[in-house]
């Protein structure tokens, strides 16, 4: 039986993805199942991966794309107990997910409840564990303080301003015009980057400075993402937009400002995260949290904001759209 997957041929832009077709199913070896795979997410970060500017990727192209995935068990390896055929799955792969059929160590999966759709439970995979973690286990944020979420328009930025909803925070978000609406329905103040300059805005919107800015720009923008912060508040980084897109910044140079504005005695602190890094280091917290958020879809307290959903054959499309910023919430690339 044979099986798709999207490679990256090389590091490049779009032209360098390609479809290839498998003339056999993988199989899952000890301690690992065999997943086929119903949705992925495409998201910023596979960009920067087919880019070959991800820290975290050693491996060289060709390789299979896709960080994200939820799909349905579909064959148990020798010594596998605690999953059996036909459940549901997730896992953050990082790479190799966006393909019909993947094997994944059985110690990686969480368990999906059927009733979710798998558009929006593949969403909350990557954009709402980041989210999630920023907001509680790196930021700390506490009911009433004040946030600023980067680019709250897109995927994570959208799942931010929904948990700070329940986190019941004041709420700013930067956006294009064009998203302003979507900001202000889900609950935060939007401010047009693009024409005036958020930081005299939120002078006037909340004087006594912000609490928590999460920012996925880098370059210049860590400048005033922490000018805005008022005392004892923290930025955390957690992107390179402009350094990816040659928009600015330089990736090495963000790393030294963060750790020297630690350094220094301004009673504010930042933070860089990574999702891949945050599960190595603390590996219960990845499936807790991911739990957690399945729970509260579960229950309808959040709702996945999805732009677009295509087959994995308009997957070059939806990733030219990610990086012109022209999508609203999170691209989902439908594998089966």
């Amino acid at each position: 039986m044979s099986y798709r997957r999207l490679e990256i041929t090389k590091c490049g832009g779009p032209e360098v993805l390609r479809i290839v077709e498998e003339t056999s199913l993988p199989e899952p070896a000890k301690d690992e199942v065999r997943v086929k795979v119903l949705a992925t997410g495409a998201a910023f970060t596979d960009i920067m991966i087919r880019e070959g500017m991800y820290p975290e990727i050693k491996q060289k192209p060709p390789f299979t794309i896709g960080y994200d995935m939820v799909g349905v068990v579909d064959k148990i390896g020798e010594g596998v107990e605690k999953f059996k055929s036909g459940q549901r799955v997730a896992d953050l792969m990082v790479i190799g997910a966006c393909s019909e059929y993947v094997c994944v160590s059985a110690d990686r999966l969480t368990l999906v409840p059927d009733e979710l759709d798998a558009g929006e439970a593949v969403s909350l995979v990557l954009s709402y564990v980041t989210a999630y973690q920023m907001l509680n286990r790196i930021a700390e944020v506490k009911s009433g303080q004040r946030v600023l979420i980067h680019g709250a328009g897109g995927a994570v930025g959208t799942a931010m301003i929904q948990l700070s909803v329940l986190k019941d925070l004041e709420i700013y978000g930067t956006a294009s015009k064009s998203k302003h609406e979507l900001v202000s329905s889900l609950g935060a103040v939007p401010i047009d980057y693009q024409n005036e300059d958020y930081s005299d805005r939120l002078r006037s919107l909340a004087n006594k400075g912000i609490d928590a800015v999460f920012d996925p720009i880098g370059g210049d923008n860590l400048k005033r993402s922490f000018s805005v912060l008022g005392h004892s508040g923290k930025l955390v980084s957690y992107g390179f937009y402009d350094s990816v897109l040659g928009k600015g910044g330089n990736i090495p140079l963000d790393f030294l400002r963060l750790k020297l504005w630690n350094i220094f005695p301004n009673h504010r602190s930042t933070s860089f995260y990574s999702i891949g890094a945050t599960r190595k280091n603390h590996p219960d917290w990845f499936s807790e949290d991911l739990t957690t958020l399945f729970g509260l879809l579960k229950d309808g307290r959040i709702s996945p904001v999805i732009g677009l959903r295509v087959p994995m054959n308009k997957a070059t499309e939806a990733y030219e759209l990610i990086e012109k910023a022209n999508v609203n919430g999170k691209v989902i690339i439908e594998v089966a």
